[in-house]
């Protein structure tokens, strides 16, 4: 239909050229048919030049209708690729708060930008086609391109180096709370091994102790943390972390408030060993002295008995006190030594040691001077004891003797009472006359000289 229109067209304008002859001359030209097949020829070189020219001119159209889209495509994909830049250079990482939240929001930012990584491989096939094809706009859109790409790389760039920040913000934040929650252990743990309450008796050194027991406990565990904080310290360095200084730093705050907590605990052991050794060495003086005592009022009695067997009774127990007293004296000239030792290696207990050493001396050289003292006056009342014994048991020999003699001088009296032979009776009763009273002189006379010898013992 082109092909006629244009074809009338022609005709026409050929029409109206004959005419224009015809006008102009006055004469009307016959047209040979070589005329007529030029004219044609004419006719058809012009159709086919507007062809050709319709066909440019489409094609141009085609050529800028794509370049078009491909313009919108990119705008919008660099006017996103901004915007996101802007997200990505964000430096909200140096901000510590809720980095967690932060990192999360991030990773779905990581996802959106990955899931329009198409957007630009589609723009690079459109536009790499168009200039392939040798298009118009093929230096612009090559230009156009290469800074999509400039801008899509600094985004990649970004977004992975904010990423990385915001994790290293994240281990320094972690870090840095591990190192604080370690130098406010060491704090809370400073109060215990810099106490100056030693106990005031063994018992409660001895609670002191177990306590201080169960810190070194905590305080073995406690070092595996410590021994994190040097381990993440390291590893942040290696990773060429942006606070490397500000991580040596606490790393440093942190292991030497270690080194000085188990120093003050080893201080802390050292002194709570010596309080036990001398409220130890006060115990066994304490105790010594209180035996000691509890003796003295034995030694102190004035019971020296009644009669020689309660006094025999009380010598017997006295001389179990005093072998009692042979064996604590070893335990005294110990307790004597123990102290000079404890002078010498705490000498900031050395008068209070001295005085109680000087208690013990006091006390044993009491009990000593007790014991020797009674030992004397109980030899002394066994002694009178014994005499008075002695002497009763003479006594009672005297009279005994006496009784028997008056028996026998009874006799001769009964006798005279009987009637006798005049002339002086029979030899036999004379003879026993002269004996009785022999017998009876001798055992007057003897009786005389107990008598006297026991008076002058008495």
């Amino acid at each position: 239909m082109m092909n006629r229109g244009l074809h009338r067209r022609s005709s026409s304008h050929i029409q109206t050229t004959s005419t224009e002859r015809m006008d102009t001359s006055g004469t009307k030209v016959l047209e040979t048919a070589d005329d007529i097949q030029e004219r044609r020829q004419q006719v058809l070189d012009r159709y086919r030049r507007f062809k050709e020219l319709s066909t440019v001119r489409r094609q141009k159209l085609e050529d800028s209708y794509r370049f078009q889209f491909f313009r919108r495509d990119a705008d919008e994909l660099e006017k996103w690729i901004q915007e996101k830049l802007q997200i990505a250079s964000d430096e909200n990482y140096k901000d510590p708060s809720n980095l967690q939240g932060k990192l999360q929001k991030h990773q779905a930012f990581e996802a959106e930008v990955q899931a329009n990584s198409g957007a630009i491989i589609k723009l690079d096939e459109t536009g790499n086609l168009m200039i392939s094809e040798s298009h118009f706009a093929s230096e612009t859109i090559r230009s156009r391109l290469e800074e999509l790409h400039r801008l899509w790389d600094l985004l990649l760039q970004k977004t992975k180096e904010k990423g990385v920040r915001l994790l290293q913000a994240q281990k320094l934040v972690q870090y840095l709370r591990e190192c604080e929650d370690a130098l406010d252990w060491i704090t809370d743990k400073e109060a215990i091994v810099t106490s100056e309450e030693l106990g005031q008796d063994l018992e409660h050194v001895e609670v002191l102790q177990k306590k201080f027991e169960e810190f070194q406990t905590d305080l073995a565990a406690h070092e595996e943390r410590v021994n994190e904080v040097n381990q993440d310290a390291a590893k942040l360095t290696q990773e060429n972390h942006p606070e490397t200084e500000l991580i040596l730093k606490k790393q440093e705050e942190v292991n030497a408030a270690w080194q000085r907590l188990k120093g003050l605990a080893q201080q802390r052991q050292g002194k709570l060993f010596g309080a036990a050794e001398v409220q130890r060495f006060n115990r066994d003086v304490d105790e010594t002295i209180s035996w000691i005592k509890e003796k003295e009022q034995l030694m102190a009695s004035d019971d020296f008995g009644r009669d020689l067997a309660s006094v025999q009774a009380l010598l017997r127990k006295h001389e179990g006190l005093e072998r009692d007293l042979a064996a604590l004296e070893d335990k005294v000239n110990t307790l004597g030594g123990e102290a000079e030792r404890l002078q010498q290696t705490h000498p900031q207990n050395a008068s209070q040691i001295h005085l109680k050493r000087d208690e013990l001396i006091t006390n044993w050289e009491q009990i000593r001077t007790l014991a020797a003292e009674r030992h004397a006056h109980l030899n002394d009342s066994y002694r009178l004891q014994r005499f008075t014994a002695d002497f009763r048991d003479l006594t009672s020999w005297l009279c005994s003797t006496d009784t028997k003699n008056t028996r026998e001088r009874s006799i001769p009296t009964k006798t005279a009472l009987n009637p006798q032979p005049r002339q002086g009776g029979s030899p036999e009763h004379r003879t026993l006359r002269i004996r009785g009273g022999q017998g009876e002189a001798g055992n007057s006379s003897g009786g005389e000289g107990v008598s006297a010898g026991a008076v002058g013992a008495a």
